[in-house]
């Protein structure tokens, strides 16, 4: 069984390179503008603009599930029309397909988001993840929505980057407190899209962490694990300032835990200092 991961040189993708390199599992990958460092995949390069380029992979990688890990920002045409185009060729070859969504699909409005949640999206790139969702749920009826908060390693994720560079003065901003999300480990997030591909599960999951904490909280974690004093980090508040977006916004994932057999574990866990 190959299994195709589109997006394979982002911060997600390289984990999941890297989990089936360690299982063994036969993998290939894509990238947009250099290959990816993680060995044990055969990469093929890939704009999701390119409907002819797309289905020149899929025919030549010949794959059994897709786990799409791409990120295309608020850019439309790769964020929202990519992933429509993959479920219309992944569907037409009876591929199996795994969709990461986000959880700024959703406007805050309602603070707890279920599986059964619909999108309500306040910025064009929550707008553009809506409406990937809708065409992957409707063109590739079989297809995994999966959706996810913010994606956390071991210090490579952009979040811990920031909180470093806002320690040292390299970085103007605050980290906000009354900004809320579920953060999960890429490690957690990996296995699980693992688990979904290698399943028949079908329809949307929530992989995020149980654990609802601010940026601030989060920051002030990061800085502890990595021996930076929280003091130094700046805080301030969303509703304060101009930028867009939801303020708190939960996945509630108690349903995708009960069929999940990968344990998602909370930020206060996976942040603990040894």
């Amino acid at each position: 069984m190959t299994v195709l991961i589109i997006g394979g040189s982002g911060f997600l993708g390289t984990e999941l390179v890297r989990q089936a390199s360690a299982t063994g599992r036969t993998t290939a990958a894509t990238f947009n503008s250099r290959p990816g460092g993680a060995a044990g995949a055969s990469w093929h390069q890939l704009d999701l603009r390119d409907a002819g380029r797309l289905d020149a992979v899929l025919d030549a990688v010949a794959p059994s599930a897709v786990i799409n890990a791409s990120s295309g920002d608020a850019n439309w045409a790769v964020t929202a029309d990519g992933p429509l185009r993959l479920a219309v060729s992944t569907a037409s070859r009876g591929i199996r397909l795994v969709h990461v969504s986000s959880d700024a699909v959703f406007s805050g409005a309602d603070v707890d988001y279920d599986e059964t949640a619909l999108p309500d999206p306040v910025t064009p790139y929550g707008a553009a993840k809506a409406a990937s969702e809708t065409a992957v749920r409707l063109l590739h009826p079989g297809a995994v929505v999966a959706r996810t908060s913010l994606i956390i390693g071991d210090g490579g994720s952009a979040h811990e980057r920031i909180v470093h560079e806002l320690a040292s003065g390299t970085r103007e901003g605050a980290l906000f407190t009354d900004d809320i999300r579920c953060p999960v480990h890429v490690a957690d997030l990996a296995a699980a899209l693992w688990e979904l591909a290698l399943t028949n599960a079908t329809g949307v999951f929530h992989l995020a962490g149980p654990d609802a904490v601010s940026r601030f909280t989060l920051g002030v974690l990061v800085a502890r694990r990595d021996g930076i004093d929280p003091a130094l980090l700046p805080a301030g508040r969303r509703a304060d300032s101009n930028l867009p977006g939801a303020l708190d916004v939960r996945l509630d994932s108690h349903a995708t835990r009960q069929q999940l057999s990968t344990r998602l574990r909370g930020v206060r866990e996976f942040l603990a200092k040894d």
